[in-house]
């Protein structure tokens, strides 16, 4: 049972939250519609309730101990969480809500053109997404799940994979045409566009392609989004996944500079905290999910058949590719 001494109300949370992140009880008070002898008497309050000091007071200003700073980073995530709940509750009455983390180019280029079907097909369901790089911590945030590229030693999660990494070398069309790449030794001095969630991509690539592993120097992103306008611009060669390239390519914008994907030794995977295991929404959305990735395999897989059935034997394709 809990004791309600440890239950402070919402309203002694939030002054201590505003008071602290502001430095200011005039701010605090502001953000809070409040005055500032309201909030200076909620934080007395607080105080008395904890049997705690965390604040010092010095010429009318509030300044917090190492207690209140500790505090209330542990209470700012709780009211997170409460602030989610009430938001996914008024947005959907009947229940049902699935909170994802995902990254931020995978989220408009892939899972977002597709969840309209989802939510057409599961009406009672309500995603929420927030985009995240990289791995996050299940037990200090409010995700119920995230979809994560990397390798599959994420403890405390289960795992889900949905595609393989496979990545083609890009340019821009006039990069292709200023520096005519026609072999590998070519790429001796180009800059290599580098992601930092992917440190491993461009060794990867060469020993796909059977080619001695060149040390990539270039620029560093954390976006694939960022890397496919670097590309754009003429900055250098972009590693791009398949389902990541396509308009640019289809487009014009971007050219391959090799015909083979190579795949990566990641992986996209949703992963969740196994006590989600049992929560409905999740479920439902890796069903779909799973379902979606069997698709797009099986589409690629008739499109590469065709591809092979109308290719000229006695015209071999050629590895490099330059622009016109």
């Amino acid at each position: 049972m809990r004791q309600r001494r440890f239950l402070p109300s919402t309203s002694l949370l939030l002054a201590l939250d505003a008071v602290v992140r502001h430095g200011s009880v005039t701010a605090a008070a502001s953000e809070l519609n409040l005055t500032q002898s309201t909030v200076s008497r909620l934080i007395l309050s607080l105080e008395d309730q904890l049997d705690r000091k965390l604040f010092t007071r010095e010429r009318r200003r509030l300044i917090p101990n190492s207690a209140a700073l500790t505090y209330q980073r542990e209470i700012a995530r709780a009211l997170d969480i409460v602030h989610r709940a009430s938001m996914s509750l008024v947005a959907n009455p009947d229940g049902g809500t699935l909170t994802l983390a995902v990254p931020p180019t995978f989220a408009s280029r892939w899972l977002g053109p597709r969840l309209g079907r989802f939510m057409g097909e599961n009406p009672g369901i309500l995603i929420n997404m927030s985009t995240r790089i990289g791995r996050l911590d299940f037990d200090g945030e409010v995700f119920d799940a995230a979809i994560y590229c990397g390798l599959d030693d994420w403890e405390g999660v289960n795992y889900l994979k949905l595609f393989k990494e496979k990545v083609t070398a890009c340019v821009s069309p006039a990069f292709a045409a200023l520096h005519r790449l026609e072999c590998f030794e070519d790429l001796e001095g180009i800059p290599m566009l580098q992601l930092e969630s992917l440190p491993n991509a461009w060794p990867d690539w060469f020993r796909g392609q059977g080619a001695k592993p060149a040390a990539p120097s270039g620029m560093l992103m954390d976006q694939f989004s960022m890397m496919i306008q670097a590309a754009i611009a003429g900055l250098g060669i972009a590693l791009l996944p398949d389902y990541l390239a396509q308009i640019e390519i289809s487009e014009g914008r971007l050219v391959p500079v090799f015909e083979q994907a190579v795949p990566l030794r990641e992986a996209y995977w949703l992963v969740w905290p196994k006590r989600k295991d049992g929560d409905v929404p999740l479920r439902v959305f890796r069903s779909w999910l799973e379902r979606c990735c069997r698709a797009d395999s099986d589409s690629a897989a008739q499109e590469q058949g065709s591809a092979h059935r109308v290719a000229r034997p006695d015209h071999p394709s050629q590895g490099f590719v330059n622009a016109p």
